[in-house]
């Protein structure tokens, strides 16, 4: 379960960091967040995460610094959904790979198996 977890959320990631590069949808999202200035930072650590999910699976410490930082960085995101008042639906996604990447981070540590 934990590596098809890891692979879902190493794609999205891919995707999520890769779209903002190529999307101006993205780059708009981002102003309306009032967080222009972070969007090529936000783009870059999901890039990162996403690499360092897919590293991880044969490098411990990495996997659980990836997935830790993906799961603070939506939790941010989701907070900034909740401050902007976009609704539930709006804001779930987020709220969910916070989740996602946190089961991942604690399957992973030796406490979680």
């Amino acid at each position: 379960m934990e590596i098809i977890a890891i692979w879902l959320s190493s794609i999205s990631f891919f995707f999520f960091g890769i779209s903002y590069f190529t999307s101006q949808y993205l780059k708009d999202e981002f102003k309306r967040y009032g967080l222009a200035k972070f969007g090529p930072l936000t783009a870059t650590l999901q890039l990162l995460g996403a690499a360092g999910l897919l590293v991880g699976l044969k490098v411990p410490v990495i996997l659980w610094l990836a997935s830790g930082g993906l799961a603070l960085l939506m939790l941010l995101g989701f907070g900034v959904r909740i401050k902007i008042k976009d609704g539930f639906w709006l804001s779930l996604p987020s709220f969910l790979f916070a989740l996602l990447n946190g089961y991942i981070l604690y399957s992973s540590l030796p406490i979680g198996r």
